[in-house]
């Protein structure tokens, strides 16, 4: 944060204002700098000159300690810079303040509209919240609109909800206001259900990783040419190659062309029915590469891609072959390295975006 360009002329001006906070104690102001830092400042300062004496505008600020006042205006002749404050001890004064007035300052910040100090308080609560203060902290958080605040209370609550039904805010709340106790519970609940949700899409996307990796297998167990499924040959090493799933997709393929029973009934085998389905998933997800002189060495991807073709499918084998194709997208992208020049790029738009709520 760095003074605005006229504050040195400023502080050599009298001032033009004068801030009344809730004990009564005046506070010297100019009217061009409130105005200019709060638009809702600047609307109270045009109404009290309208009256009588418009040489010194009168306005009050209420609701909030003198000392959190005074730190509210201190922080409005300052206006957030691109490098920080100019001086350590301002940038130290500042650090102080958001730490001793930060719920006051996030009230004053909403009230007067002034969003970058709202973003800095709101950070500065957050970071010093405790079990103690976590239902106090959730009622200002909806009064003031901080939904970062909130997220922050929710986590609390959920890491420890024994302390924060032991403080005497939760009790406060049992008593006097049930709406917000229900609030939090339901923060909780969400973020419960957000937990298993997560847990549940992330052991559906290993399972389609896992398949991917099975068709990839199989396009190499069979890259030397074998002509049938007998034909079962090692590839070279590969990242994805579990050797235990090479060896069991090796032993299904030789089960799968020995079988006695695949010829009278592949469904009365339960290991060709399983073979079966990974050789249809491949052919659904195998490129065509005809065109090019290289056909599938998979056996049967051309007759089950054909059949399917001719018959359809459902859509609920269209959605797994669609999952299992994005599977095998992302790991290729997540394995791929990233360039110097994007990753200076993405450092440099994190450190912006970072400063941006600081």
């Amino acid at each position: 944060m760095a003074p605005c360009a006229d504050f040195a002329a400023l502080r050599a001006s009298p001032a033009d204002v004068r801030v009344v906070a809730s004990d009564g104690s005046n506070i010297a102001a100019h009217s061009s700098v409130l105005a200019a830092a709060s638009p809702v400042m600047e609307q109270m300062i045009l109404g009290a000159r309208r009256g009588w004496d418009a040489g010194c505008a009168v306005v009050c600020v209420l609701g909030a300690p003198s000392d959190a006042v005074a730190a509210f205006l201190r922080f409005l002749y300052c206006r957030p810079g691109p490098r920080g404050m100019t001086a350590a001890g301002e940038e130290e004064w500042a650090e102080g303040a958001v730490g001793e007035h930060g719920a006051a300052l996030l009230a004053l910040a909403h009230a007067y509209r002034v969003p970058w100090l709202k973003r800095r308080a709101e950070a500065a609560v957050a970071a010093r919240l405790t079990a103690e203060r976590a239902v106090d902290a959730l009622k200002l958080a909806a009064l003031c609109d901080a939904p970062r605040l909130r997220l922050a209370c929710a986590r609390l609550a959920g890491k420890d909800l024994g302390a924060v039904e032991r403080s005497e805010g939760w009790r406060f709340a049992a008593r006097h206001d049930a709406a917000l106790q229900g609030e939090l519970l339901q923060l909780l609940h969400d973020a419960v259900q957000r937990k298993k949700r997560w847990e549940r899409e992330r052991a559906s996307q290993h399972v389609y990783r896992q398949l991917s990796d099975a068709m990839a297998i199989l396009d190499r167990i069979f890259a030397a040419g074998g002509a049938g499924a007998g034909e079962v040959c090692a590839a070279e090493a590969s990242p994805c190659e579990v050797d235990g799933v090479r060896r069991g997709l090796e032993q299904l393929m030789r089960h799968f062309a020995a079988c006695g029973g695949r010829a009278r009934k592949p469904a009365a085998c339960p290991r060709c029915r399983r073979a079966l389905q990974l050789l249809r998933l491949h052919a659904s997800v195998c490129e065509d590469r005809a065109g090019a002189g290289e056909p599938c060495r998979v056996p049967l991807c051309s007759n089950l891609k054909a059949k399917m073709q001719e018959e359809g499918v459902d859509k609920t084998w269209k959605l797994l072959v669609k999952k299992v194709t994005r599977a095998r997208v992302m790991s290729a992208l997540a394995s791929r390295e990233v360039p110097e020049v994007v990753k200076k790029s993405w450092a440099k738009y994190s450190s912006r975006r970072a400063a941006r709520f600081r």
